[in-house]
């Protein structure tokens, strides 16, 4: 049986790395702005805090993620007010054009490179024509001194307390010119995107 990685992150997940991941959705939110009767589904879901914002009247909210700790916290948080799967992002059970608006947040680079391109590619594939793909991840700088060298420096130290598999993952992802990189290699076009002054994150709106 597969260990989960995240068995003992869960419970404190919210609590120790929310705050930091806190202005990163609210920008996702001025770019995809919620609204009732939106299907909106959030891979690699977590404990819920995407899906959450987007309780709206109407709105259909699906997450899905590979870690069962996290998912029985967005349970106990959403209730039934979403549906929530144990799956693989890279093949999901959706039909094709199944959603109004797809969120993949701090995702991306806690998986292994050969992987990334395919969860890019089954998130365009569940939007429908005319729908919002919103990736948010680490951005690879350029990192202004004093402000970005210290959120730099931050979010290395947390990738490294993850474990050595998930540092690696972060660094690939870092040399691979994360979101950008991803974009170019899957002619995903980048029809909107933000970088944050400290030039450690950034959020693109993809579309096929």
């Amino acid at each position: 049986m597969k260990t989960d990685p995240y068995a003992l992150q869960a419970p404190l997940y919210d609590r120790l790395y929310e705050p930091l991941a806190r202005k990163l959705r609210a920008q996702g939110l001025k770019m995809a702005p919620p609204q009732e009767n939106l299907s909106v589904l959030d891979i690699g879901c977590g404990t819920g805090t995407q899906l959450a914002l987007y309780r709206r009247p109407g709105c259909r909210l699906v997450g899905i993620d590979a870690s069962p700790a996290m998912l029985n916290i967005a349970r106990r948080k959403l209730g039934d007010r979403a549906e929530l799967y144990l799956e693989d992002a890279t093949g999901t059970r959706f039909a094709d054009e199944s959603f109004d608006l797809t969120t993949v947040v701090l995702v991306l680079h806690e998986m292994p490179g050969r992987l990334r391109p395919d969860v890019v590619q089954e998130s365009l594939r569940v939007t429908k024509h005319g729908g919002r793909v919103i990736i948010m991840d680490y951005h690879f700088g350029p990192y202004p001194f004093p402000r970005g060298w210290f959120y730099k420096a931050l979010v290395t130290m947390m990738e490294i307390s993850a474990g050595k598999e998930h540092y690696a993952h972060y660094r690939d992802f870092m040399r691979s010119h994360g979101l950008e990189g991803l974009a170019a290699g899957q002619h995903a076009a980048v029809k909107k995107k933000y970088i944050f002054e400290s030039g450690v994150a950034a959020v693109y709106v993809l579309c096929s």
